[in-house]
Order: structure tokens, then C-alpha cells, then sequence
């Protein structure tokens, strides 16, 4: 977790100063649409997984003990981090490179001065 931290820190600033003011506003309207984009596919992905295994277990599509409850099982378990830990980080990934971005703003301003 750690490699993932230190890439949604640096790479505002080295965008912000390799590239300029105008390729960082791109990258962080491009970071902001693609994350709130995957979130919402995470959060429902992880959600209809979770659905599904609750309607096999109703006695739908064979019902507990089947192939088909084992396969939603293990889509469950796929699903439950999806709508728990990773739709929502997203969230702070964009809050964590749009806070960076405008504390390097003023620097990267006067730079192109």
C-alpha cells in the first residue's frame, strides 16, 4: 500500500512541474472522471454479487450446495472488497492528488512567471 500512496503523491507534482499547469488540470479532471468511474462500477459490482448470492440461497438456480451457489460464493468474496474497501478509496485517491495539486499550484505558478 505503500507504492500506491507514493504514486498518487508524486505523480500531481510531476506532472505539475515536467509538464505545466495545463497538463496537470488535464490529469486531474482525467483522475477525477476515471475515478468516480470505477467507483461506481466497483460499488455496483460488489452489490450484485452479493444480490445474486442471496437470491441462489432462496432456493433460486438450484439452491444452496450447487455449482451455481459455489460460483456465487466466490463472486461474493470477489464482491464484498469491491463494495467495502476499494469503490470507496477511490474517493480518497481523488481528494489526495486534487489537495496536492493545489498545494504545488502556487509554486508551479510562479515558476512559469
Amino acid at each position: 500500500m505503500i507504492l500506491p500512496g507514493i504514486v498518487a503523491i508524486s505523480s500531481p507534482v510531476l506532472v505539475g512541474f515536467i509538464l505545466g499547469p495545463h497538463a496537470l488540470g488535464g490529469m486531474l479532471a482525467g483522475a477525477t472522471v476515471s475515478g468516480v468511474l470505477l467507483a461506481l462500477m466497483m460499488a455496483n459490482a460488489g452489490g450484485a454479487w452479493d444480490n445474486a448470492k442471496k437470491y441462489i440461497e432462496q432456493g433460486n438456480l438450484g439452491g444452496k450446495g450447487s455449482d451455481v451457489h459455489k460460483a456465487a460464493v466466490v463472486g461474493d468474496t470477489v464482491g464484498d472488497p469491491f463494495k467495502d474497501t476499494s469503490g470507496p478509496s477511490m474517493n480518497i485517491l481523488i481528494k489526495l492528488m486534487s489537495i496536492v495539486s493545489l498545494v504545488i499550484a502556487p509554486i508551479i505558478a510562479d515558476m512559469i512567471k
